[in-house]
């Protein structure tokens, strides 16, 4: 078998209490059609076993992989930006520990960055797989990519952190301490920059949960919804928007939020 081609992309895993599903993803990441020059594992202080998890896999993979680790539980958006500052390739990949990449994720991602250089970050859709076993793997198609603008990014999140490949120099970074909705405040920052946003039409990633709204408790909408509010306030803020588009943003954030409310005892309903 002739060796796989590396391409200069980091990628970066938080990892918190993932024991469970943390294998599954490096998987998807060996099975690539190209390697990857490193996978950054960061440890949110779990105290479970992941961490002893990360190092067996560490091991395993020799120098490829690499862990850090917490001492105190810090959020993704830490976890991400540690990751991200460890980075030494000129192209970040984030994953979450949970979810996995189809075959040819890297391949097509990277191809799309390398051909359109005016791009700063990229996305694409994701497939919900109900089985935890089930492998990412489906025919790839004829796909598009679109120009993510800031009202179409201002009214909804288009973009899941696994999805995303971005440019490492770019000054921007998470908001520490932020643990919801911190991708979309990320994303909006960097659309107000002046940077060029686009998202490819075609499923690269599985998730094994519902991406967001009626399989969540009531409690961890409420989370999102407060985060979302905050992603808002935090654009205003920086005169990204205006008092009457933050105001007008706030209220349809929460016409979102009661629909969703809606939809979630709708379904606890249904099924009783």
């Amino acid at each position: 078998m002739e060796p796989k081609v590396v391409v200069p992309i980091s990628v970066v895993i938080p990892c918190y209490r993932c024991v469970k599903t943390i294998g599954r993803a490096i998987r998807s990441i060996v099975q690539q059609t190209v390697k990857p020059y490193e996978v950054i594992l960061v440890d949110d202080a779990s105290g479970d076993g992941t961490l002893e998890a990360l190092n067996s896999i560490a091991l395993q993979y020799s120098t490829w992989v690499k862990v850090t680790a917490f001492n105190n539980n810090q959020g993704v958006s830490c976890a991400r930006n540690a990751g991200w500052d460890l980075a030494s390739q000129p192209y970040i990949a984030f994953l979450d520990a949970d979810d996995a990449w189809h075959p040819r994720k890297l391949e097509i991602q990277y191809g799309y960055m390398l051909a359109h250089p005016d791009v700063t970050l990229s996305g694409h859709l994701v497939r919900v797989l109900d089985q935890p076993d089930s492998r990412p793997i489906w025919e790839i198609g004829s796909w598009e990519d679109f120009r993510l603008s800031k009202l179409r990014m201002l009214l909804t999140n288009r973009l899941f952190p696994s999805t995303v490949m971005l440019k490492r120099d770019v000054p921007n970074r998470f908001q520490s301490g932020k643990r919801h909705t911190e991708d979309h405040l990320l994303w909006l920052e960097l659309l107000c920059a002046g940077h060029r946003l686009v998202k490819l039409n075609l499923e690269l990633e599985s998730a094994y949960k519902p991406l967001y709204g009626v399989g969540g408790l009531s409690s961890q909408l409420w989370l999102m919804e407060k985060g979302e509010l905050d992603t808002y306030k935090s654009i205003y803020a920086k005169g990204h928007i205006n008092f009457v588009q933050w105001a007008s943003l706030s209220l349809y954030s929460l016409a979102k939020y009661a629909r969703r409310l809606l939809m979630y005892t709708l379904y606890l309903r249904w099924k009783k």
